[in-house]
């Protein structure tokens, strides 16, 4: 992917969303997959993170922190993706403590409503005091620092920060995605791992068996959170710009599409899904857009044997494919849902 990346820099684009998809759909995976729980306010934890770094890593703290200490310098991106774990992780126990005694479309209901009070607070958190600029929106964010470019220099090889920047964030996803990979493998084969499973499969059966159900519910949403709030710190950093529309309904629900394709409870599964879906949204769909432009524009003519001749330039525009993007994932998932319930990679059980 490197390599393609130099010669098409939107072919590591792509791969640097898919990443970030991957470990958003990771996180989801542990709350919906193992424990059972359904979250469709996922995207509020990224938001969080997302907006820790925005605001400490740009000019936005000066506005209530005088001094004028800030944005940050690059060094501390790496020290707020370590914060973010524990602030995501925090606030997934804060929402958690109230509501995880709810089962099915109640905890649904609350953690939706949840998502939408994390947007509108960051919606409008710009007066009295400005908090999160509001709906303009925070721009100019900090990037993580090229520590590596000295040692390029020395070895003679020119590259620019512009040049550098996709690469690095797309190793510094591949990085992440792969810590997430292993912390769910090793929680997924221990005691907890397997109580979360116990508790999905039957909650009342697992208290009965001196399982904590609320305190196990308590950790799943916790590191599912820390996840996406660590996720969140990246996306700000490499978007440089974020604001309240980064971060709607639909992104959790998309998130969980991906889990639910993939198959719940799998991890190749989640990471399947997750590429599926993004590469579907981002190159597909947009890739038929652009070509049916292309034939619209070209004035081509298409003959029909017995209905005649049909001229290209008279496809209308709402007929892209791009269009209709949640349309065919909600198709996708119906079919999904008759044709193959399990996803297309389900968690292999063990007897």
């Amino acid at each position: 992917m490197p390599a393609l990346g130099v010669v098409n820099p939107y072919y590591l684009e792509i791969a640097v969303q898919v990443g970030i998809y991957v470990a958003l759909a990771l996180g989801l995976n542990i709350v919906v997959g193992f424990v059972g729980l359904l979250n469709l306010g996922f995207v509020a934890f990224f938001a969080i993170g997302a907006y820790l770094w925005a605001i400490f890593g740009s000019p936005q703290a000066n506005q209530f922190i005088a001094g004028g200490l800030f944005p940050l310098s690059a060094g501390w991106f790496f020290i707020f993706l370590l914060l973010s774990v524990v602030v995501g992780a925090a606030t997934g126990v804060l929402l958690g403590l109230p509501v995880l005694r709810l089962r099915g479309d109640y905890l649904a209901v609350v953690t939706l409503g949840f998502a939408e009070v994390v947007r509108a607070l960051v919606n409008n958190l710009d007066k009295p005091i400005n908090l999160t600029n509001g709906p303009r929106g925070i721009t100019p964010i900090t990037k993580p620092p090229l520590f590596f470019q000295p040692l390029l220099d020395v070895l003679g090889i020119q590259v620019t920060p512009a040049q550098l920047y996709p690469l690095y964030f797309y190793f510094l996803v591949l990085a992440l995605a792969c810590v997430i990979v292993i912390v769910t493998r090793r929680l997924e084969e221990s005691r907890i791992g397997r109580a979360w499973k116990a508790i999905r499969e039957d909650e009342i059966a697992a208290s009965a068996m001196g399982i904590p159900v609320v305190k196990m519910k308590l950790v799943g949403f916790a590191v599912g959170a820390s996840f996406a709030s660590a996720v969140g710190v990246l996306f700000a950093a490499k978007q440089v710009f974020i604001n309240p529309e980064s971060f709607t309904f639909m992104e959790s629900i998309g998130v969980l599409a991906m889990v639910i394709l993939g198959g719940m409870g799998s991890v190749p599964g989640a990471i399947l899904g997750a590429t599926g879906v993004t590469v579907l949204n981002l190159q597909l769909l947009k890739g038929l857009s652009l070509w049916l432009n292309g034939l619209r524009q070209s004035g081509a003519v298409l003959s029909i044997p017995l209905l005649g001749d049909f001229a290209w330039s008279q496809l209308p525009a709402q007929f892209e494919p791009a269009k209709y993007e949640r349309m065919v994932f909600g198709l996708i998932l119906i079919v999904m849902m008759i044709f193959r319930p399990q996803g297309f990679l389900p968690p292999q059980r063990k007897r």
